[in-house]
């Protein structure tokens, strides 16, 4: 049954009328992948001169153990954000004579083939040969490769569980990130945990009993079992959800219903958000970002400069990450939105009401750095105002300027769908203009002047946002019919 999906795969490529844009697309990516998979069999051939030169005086097979778990959880990440779940159309197939075990396992071999799975023994392989075979001979380098393939595998599949049940549940995205915040401090607050060591202890013991390496094999074992029971009973959710789901006034979220149309809007916005797959991980990108401060601040030294920089993004993410492709998250139905009876101001305020929203619960999101310095906070909160009050007019401005349709059925990994001149010209303005601000009181001498400044005008701009609302509504209404007809022709 396997090949049989298969074979109506492939006829259904063939038969699709962008199937000339696939392929370029499909050979653009076959070409980068495998330069980049080159340059990972360059590392790991080089990968022992390259561990003595770091870390001279040290054993490279030992450097290497006590990596591993870091490489791997940084895989996990990476998966999570960049690596599809498989997809089939079920609904074709609801009344044949197919057993859900068959779909379930089509999708779950599929899901295999991909280079996340090839990264790691590429990765490894060479310099295991090159180092281990040599010490310790062949058992031990056997051992280090299944346990290696275990933990692929069993990233794999948790990836794909995850991101799964977060599509249906976003507190399971917060719960897995608070899961890695906590073995953060517990590493490099409280010292309690050393992965490293763990690392080392664990390759150290597979070396010696090559037999212990079949535990990774169990505990990947165990994370099929579970994705696959997962999707087994889960298998119809997507494809029936719109059938039995029954119309409901879009404000249904009690705190929207207070602002009228404009909140409506902002609903509908919402669920449009969640219910997309290359919209929705704008939402995990920003909860990625709410990191990005343990970058900079656990480095000794950082300064105003860098933490401007931080807290423009992670308190303005999904302003910037989202706003970016207004409104082209609504291209699907943007020549609806003209014929209808939405007002342009209504139009921009619910953009305004949604990025206050998000932006809101970033800066709630970032309070917790107040232990690297109350400073920090403060330069936080005056980089969401200035979110709020700049960088909302900035990206809508630009808005008006973008005639670039997206698919939001499709993911984000590798799509460049959207993507046009003016998100570039955009990125220039948005990272430079605070700093216009603030550099010449920091030159000075008087760097805390210059971020009153920033804050002064980010409230400036939040006072004047009905001036703002009509001069970008007038613009809206010059441009409409030429960024519709830009979706249309695409």
């Amino acid at each position: 049954m396997t090949l049989s999906f298969l074979s109506q795969q492939w006829i259904a490529f063939w038969r699709s009328r962008n199937k000339g844009k696939s392929l370029a697309i499909r050979a653009t990516m076959a070409v980068l992948v495998f330069y980049l998979l080159l340059n990972v069999l360059v590392v790991a051939f080089f990968m022992d001169k390259i561990l003595t030169k770091t870390h001279p005086g040290e054993d490279p097979l030992q450097v290497f153990n006590s990596f591993i778990l870091y490489y791997f959880l940084i895989d996990l990440l990476t998966r999570f954000q960049l690596q599809e779940l498989p997809t089939l159309s079920v609904r074709p197939y609801l009344h044949l004579p197919i057993k859900k075990n068959q779909i379930v396992n089509y999708l779950s071999i599929t899901s295999l083939f991909t280079v996340f799975n090839l990264t790691p023994l590429l990765l490894t392989i060479p310099f295991l040969l090159k180092i281990l075979v040599t010490q310790y001979g062949w058992p031990p380098f056997w051992g280090y490769a299944v346990c290696i393939l275990g933990f692929t595998l069993f990233n794999h599949f948790f990836s794909l569980w995850l991101k799964r049940k977060v599509n249906l549940n976003g507190f399971w995205m917060l719960g897995f990130f608070a899961i890695l915040l906590v073995v953060w401090l517990l590493e490099f607050y409280f010292k309690a945990i050393t992965l490293s060591t763990v690392s080392k202890d664990l390759f150290n013991t597979i070396a010696d009993q090559p037999l212990t390496s079949a535990i990774s094999v169990f505990f990947a074992l165990a994370m099929f079992v579970i994705n696959h029971n997962y999707l087994k009973s889960n298998l119809y959710v997507e494809e029936l959800q719109s059938s039995k789901t029954s119309l409901k006034s879009s404000t249904e979220i009690p705190y929207l219903d207070r602002f009228g149309m404009v909140g409506d809007l902002a609903a509908n916005e919402l669920k449009l958000i969640w219910r997309n797959k290359r919209s929705k991980s704008v939402i995990t990108m920003c909860a990625m970002f709410m990191l990005y401060g343990l970058v900079f601040y656990t480095k000794p030294g950082f300064g105003y400069a860098s933490t401007i920089f931080c807290g423009m993004f992670m308190t303005g993410i999904f302003i910037i990450n989202y706003g970016q492709f207004m409104f082209s998250w609504q291209s699907g139905h943007f020549d609806g939105l003209l014929a209808s009876k939405v007002n342009a101001r209504d139009f921009f305020k619910s953009k305004f009401l949604l990025f206050s929203i998000f932006s809101t619960v970033c800066f709630l999101l970032t309070i917790p750095y107040i232990y690297f310095g109350w400073k920090v906070i403060v330069v936080h909160f005056i980089m969401y105002v200035w979110n709020l009050g700049v960088n909302t007019v900035l990206i809508l401005y630009f808005a008006n300027q973008n005639y670039k349709r997206i698919d939001l059925t499709k993911g984000s990994a590798m799509n460049w769908e959207g993507v046009g001149a003016s998100q570039f010209i955009l990125s220039i303005p948005l990272l430079i203009a605070p700093y216009i601000i603030y550099l010449p009181f920091s030159l000075l001498g008087y760097p805390e002047a210059g971020l009153g400044l920033i804050g002064v005008t980010g409230l400036a701009f939040i006072l004047t946002q009905d001036f703002w609302l009509t001069r970008l509504a007038n613009l809206f209404k010059r441009k409409r019919y030429i960024i519709a007809e830009g979706f249309r022709n695409q």
